[in-house]
């Protein structure tokens, strides 16, 4: 039998909120400002005010329904997929069932009056943010005092949750982010049983190391793969535990495979930009070339790695090195910023601006703040889980790798915290020569060369149909976009094995994503193999494994996975 707080665990991290492309302004300003009343409450009021007809019709239905949950006569239960109300006590119980149906009777209420409102969807995305979170704080399944698995817990432990459950929440009161754990700090261990795959760093400057990864096949491919990770997080979701670890899974087919580790910049680095992120990329290639004697480099980037590794393609092409690209891929990655969900909803030139102050004064934007913003974009699955699961019942969290991984977090530079915000504001990279790469305008339409994009389907911080958009943004006349039923991070950490696990797969020729849904192939499994097959194809002839890892020039300086991922 599966052990349900496993899948439970596996499905938070699913909706698990890694760092975004826009890099949301409420990260320094706090997430608590995005919850006070608005101008969006404000033509919220009016709207609803302009058409009477919707409250009175909603509050006429609701005020029946509580008619009949008061008789014990109603039906209302909880969705199937809907976790918090599992324990029979929530439908055996009278009163708490009664409970029960009064608070989602009242929610779907609340919710209904929402899109009855005649909003456009950036006001719309910003009051479905409040209205989540205040209807998920709301569930009974979250009050001490109602919880049957609080009551349980106590039977069970002759009291001691309760203490363990004050000493859990003390811990996470006291330090960043101020949200609940959701595994133990000490479950894995960097370089032990996550990032373990055997390497060495091969280069090293003040911004990143470049890590070569061990061939595990006799002979190689000739074109090596560089991966190019998110610049607020740890480099090691391309290398989570094994069996799971996607470089791990490219060795296996052959590749020869390398990946930047950024460094955890401090305020001493406070003036690295987009500029100082592109030359190292360029770095990173220059090195993998040199090691493998190739002319060209495969370019593997994530969420925003993507957007510095598309840009950096733009000024490759611009500058006449087009040549050095054997392909791009672009993982869960938002270039066209335009109505891609809340994010993007958040954003405006006020706040922006006071974040962009704040971050330069400190230096940098820190990790743990970002990390406490999107844990409240997905209260129910980050928030509150853990609430009744470290506070209510007292118990540690499941270990999980990548929750390990993602409470891992590293710091952004002020420079780049501010390129990338103006960036979302002003949705540059949709415009050619609105934003620069190294002295030269990026035109994404100029980048020919094969490109694969990948999404996930419930993905709530890179929305897939954002991901295409961004895909039709290219030139190239050869790109397969990938949609994988999954979220965000399990879009990424996708390993074979799963029998759940599906992919949609054609080229972006059409402009309305959904019409590409309805048509595009629908495979089973994972996508790893297909991106393999589809690499191995652009890769050159196979070569025999080199027996040592670097080159004369640049010997082995450190075991994998290096030092700047251990810098906190």
């Amino acid at each position: 039998m599966i052990d349900s707080t496993v899948v439970d665990t596996e499905a938070a991290a699913e909706e698990l909120a890694a760092p975004l492309d826009l890099l949301l302004t409420d990260s320094a300003l706090g997430i608590a400002r995005r919850m006070l009343p608005n101008r969006s409450w404000l033509r919220l009021g009016t709207s609803l005010a302009g058409a009477p007809h919707f409250l009175v019709g909603r509050s006429r239905s609701l005020a029946v329904e509580l008619a009949d949950i008061a008789r014990g006569t109603s039906t209302r239960a909880p969705a199937r997929a809907d976790k918090r109300f599992t324990d029979p006590a929530w439908s055996g119980n009278p009163l708490l069932r009664r409970i029960l149906q009064t608070y989602l009777a009242a929610a779907e209420t609340a919710d209904k009056l929402l899109a009855d409102a005649d909003l456009d969807w950036r006001d719309r995305e910003r009051l479905q943010f409040v209205l989540d979170n205040v209807v998920e704080a709301a569930s009974p399944s979250n009050n001490p005092v109602l919880s049957p698995l609080g009551y349980k817990a106590v039977i069970d432990t002759g009291g001691a949750s309760v203490v363990r459950g004050l000493s859990n929440l003390v811990r996470d009161l006291a330090t960043t982010p101020r949200v609940p754990a959701m595994v133990d700090p000490d479950a894995f261990v960097v370089g032990g049983s996550v990032a373990a795959t055997p390497g060495s760093v091969i280069f090293q400057n003040r911004v990143m190391e470049v890590i070569q990864y061990t061939p595990r096949t006799p002979t190689v491919r000739t074109t090596p793969v560089l991966i190019v990770p998110p610049v607020i997080n740890k480099f090691y979701i391309v290398d989570i535990s094994p069996r799971r670890s996607m470089v791990e899974h490219f060795l296996d087919q052959g590749q020869q495979v390398f990946t930047i580790s950024w460094r955890n910049p401090k305020a001493r680095h406070r003036t690295w930009g987009l500029d100082t992120y592109g030359q190292a990329i360029l770095d990173a290639m220059g090195t993998a070339e040199r090691i493998t004697a190739a002319e060209q480099t495969h370019l593997f980037a994530t969420c925003s790695g993507g957007m510095l590794a598309a840009m950096t393609a733009a000024h490759l092409t611009d500058i006449g090195q087009a040549d050095r690209l054997a392909s791009v891929t672009l993982g869960v990655t938002v270039l066209d910023q335009s109505r891609a969900g809340f994010p993007a909803a958040a954003l405006d030139p006020t706040t922006a601006q006071a974040a962009v102050r704040i971050s330069a004064a400190r230096g940098y934007l820190d990790g743990r703040s970002l990390a406490e913003v999107f844990a409240w974009l997905r209260p129910t699955d980050l928030i509150w889980r853990y609430w009744v699961n470290n506070y209510i019942q007292g118990r540690t969290p499941p270990p999980f790798d990548v929750l390990f991984w993602n409470a891992d977090t590293t710091r952004m530079a002020a420079s780049l915290h501010k390129d990338m915000v103006q960036m979302g504001l002003n949705n540059a990279l949709t415009t050619p020569g609105d934003v620069s790469m190294l002295g030269t305008p990026v035109d994404l339409t100029k980048i020919t060369v094969d490109t694969y994009v990948i999404a996930g389907v419930s993905d709530h911080i890179s929305p897939w149909q954002a991901c295409y958009r961004s895909a039709r943004l290219l030139g190239s006349d050869n790109i397969r976009f990938v949609l994988s039923t999954s979220g965000h991070i399990a879009a990424l950490v996708n390993p074979p094995g799963n029998p759940r696990a599906s992919y949609r797969v054609a080229s972006p020729d059409t402009e309305n994503p959904d019409e590409w849904l309805d048509t595009a192939d629908q495979k089973p499994g994972s996508w790893w193999p297909d991106y393999t097959t589809w690499l191995a194809e652009r890769s050159g002839p196979d070569k025999t494994a080199p027996a040592m890892l670097g080159a004369p020039d640049l010997p082995p300086l450190m075991p994998a996975p290096g030092s700047y991922v251990r810098e906190r």
